[in-house]
């Protein structure tokens, strides 16, 4: 199994805006496109303006497959581009993370 850490840094005060947007319109889309959800976060003590989501693939041939049909749909590019127009997003980062052998997830 592998775990994708994505991590969006927005404008200041501009985080929750998308985060209830995403909840009502993207969140749904990436379960049903993406599958296993393992977290979603935002930060407490630190930069208070970034979001992270933690999600499971197989593999990374499974990881592409799934994004480039969620890509693909046009609801999801629906989304995409009501957040370009709201311009509060400042940065997008992706980790592909593996579990060691002793991690509780696996």
């Amino acid at each position: 199994m592998l775990y994708e850490i994505r991590t969006y840094t927005f404008k200041p005060l501009r985080a929750a805006e998308w985060l209830a947007m995403y909840e009502s319109e993207a969140l749904p889309l990436q379960k049903e496109f993406l599958g296993e959800l393992i977290g979603f976060f935002t930060t407490e003590i630190g930069d208070i303006s970034q979001i992270v989501h933690i999600w499971a693939y197989k593999s990374l041939d499974d990881r592409l497959e799934r994004r480039d049909r969620m890509a693909a749909d046009s609801r999801w590019q629906a989304f995409g581009s009501k957040v370009k127009a709201l311009d509060i997003l400042v940065s997008m980062e992706s980790r592909i993370m593996r579990p060691t052998d002793f991690s509780p997830l696996k």
